[in-house]
Parts: structure tokens; C-alpha cells; sequence
């Protein structure tokens, strides 16, 4: 098992791919902290991946706060006993256009991709020095490596994502903790409808779909456990002598 002994957290993990992450490294060794708002849904998680056991932990936190950001870490740590690796995954869609932008919607856009990823590795990174090293990986996105068809907000804010890992890959190195960012392209997972429906209808929403599936050389749309997989090989030892980079799971979308 690759992640044998290991102490993960995984923010948005009640859903999607965090959810497919949080079954993965769980197979895979690893005793789990999942981070998400939702506390229905992190029931539900626990009950269907480890309703008797005591390796999957939960923490109720909106990460859209500053508070809530950073002290959902060192609850995980808590009840972890410490953290090795780190997948802040916590992101949302955020507004389509910026004509009329409502600055709340914005705001929100920036605290849940940016400020939440920013403040989570500023807080784990004390409790990854204890262990001696760790590996923390970001979700981006292919939009965070070219523009965004549907968002230039999220766009912008993934692009940031991504030159956050670059540059605390550079920071934390001497600390023995690697850093990574993994960009997905457009994924079958719930919130893919907050990429091409928002504000139209479901006929434009499906030629958009359209549109982008004809640049992906695989021709499909990658799903959660693709992800969850690229993560795990990120946060093993299988990558110990990576760090820096930007990962796209995306068929060759970006390859074009």
C-alpha cells in the first residue's frame, strides 16, 4: 500500500473527486481527516467507507473563512496526531462573466480557490516539520493553465493556484515537503453543471460541452477517481523527487 501509515487530509472531500480521494488513499493505507461544509454529506462518507473503523475522521469547516481555513487544519491535525500530506481541493465554479460582476460572488470565488488553499498550506506546514516532510498538492485546473472558455474569474483564480504551488514548492523545500498542483480538465463529477449551465440554458450548456470535448484528444471527460489516482502518485513516495509541478488529468486537452 502506498500510503501505508500515512496522515492525510483532504479538503471538499464529501463529494466528487475529494470523495473518490478520500476512498483511494483509505484503501491505499492512510488514516483520512475530510474537511467539507457539508456535514450530511461527510456522514454519509463515513458510513459508506468506514462505518466501524476509526481511520476516516471529519471535520465540518467553511473554508470560505479565514478562520474557517486555518482552524479546520489543525483540527485534522488534532485528531490525526499530525498530517503528511495535504489536499486542499476546496474550489468552486464562481461567476461566468465579469460584466456586471457582483463583487459578493467574486469575493467568494477567491476566498474558496485561493485564500483557502494560501491559508490551509500556511497552517500545515508547522504540523508537517514535526513529522519531517510531507507533500501538499493544490487542485487547479487546465484553466489554470489556459484561459477558461466559460469563467475568467476562475480562470484567474486557478492560474494563481498554480503559481502559489510553484513558488511554496521553492519555499517548503528545504523542509523535506514537496509541493504539487493537479489541473483536471472538465470532469463528470456534481459541480459540472456550475461550469456550462450557469445562467443558460440546457442546450447551450450541452453545445459548450460539446465544444470542449472536440479539443480533448481522448474525447471524454475525465472522472473523479482519474483525478483521486493522479493525486495519490503525487502525495506517495512513488514522487519523491517531484515538486513544482502542474499535473493536467485532462485526455491532452491542454496538449493541443
Amino acid at each position: 500500500m502506498r500510503l501505508a501509515s500515512k496522515l492525510a487530509v483532504i479538503t471538499a472531500a464529501a463529494s466528487g473527486m475529494g470523495r473518490a480521494g478520500v476512498d483511494l488513499f483509505l484503501r491505499e493505507g492512510a488514516t483520512v481527516c475530510a474537511i467539507d461544509i457539508n456535514p450530511d454529506a461527510l456522514a454519509a462518507l463515513k458510513a459508506d467507507l468506514d462505518p466501524d473503523g476509526v481511520r476516516l475522521h471529519l471535520v465540518q469547516a467553511d473554508l470560505s473563512t479565514p478562520e474557517g481555513a486555518r482552524n479546520s487544519i489543525n483540527q485534522a491535525a488534532a485528531r490525526l496526531g499530525g498530517v503528511d500530506i495535504l489536499w486542499a481541493h476546496a474550489g468552486i465554479p464562481g461567476p461566468g462573466g465579469i460584466e456586471n460582476l457582483d463583487i459578493g460572488e467574486y469575493q467568494q470565488a477567491l476566498a474558496l480557490n485561493v485564500q483557502s488553499a494560501t491559508l490551509g498550506a500556511g497552517e500545515v506546514i508547522r504540523h508537517m516539520r514535526k513529522r519531517g516532510g510531507g507533500s501538499i498538492i493544490f487542485t487547479a485546473s487546465v484553466s489554470g493553465m489556459v484561459g477558461s472558455m466559460w469563467s475568467p474569474v476562475y480562470s484567474s483564480c486557478k492560474f494563481a493556484v498554480v503559481g502559489l504551488g510553484k513558488s511554496l514548492a521553492q519555499t517548503f523545500a528545504p523542509d523535506g515537503v514537496r509541493v504539487n498542483v493537479v489541473c483536471p480538465g472538465l470532469a463528470e463529477t456534481p459541480m459540472k453543471v456550475g461550469f456550462t449551465g450557469r445562467g443558460v440554458s440546457a442546450e447551450v450548456a450541452k453545445a459548450a460541452e460539446d465544444r470542449y470535448l472536440s479539443g480533448v484528444p481522448l474525447g471524454r471527460l475525465v472522472q473523479a477517481r482519474e483525478v483521486a489516482h493522479a493525486v495519490l502518485w503525487l502525495a506517495s513516495d512513488d514522487a519523491s523527487f517531484v515538486t513544482g509541478v502542474e499535473l493536467p488529468v485532462d485526455g491532452g486537452f491542454t496538449c493541443r
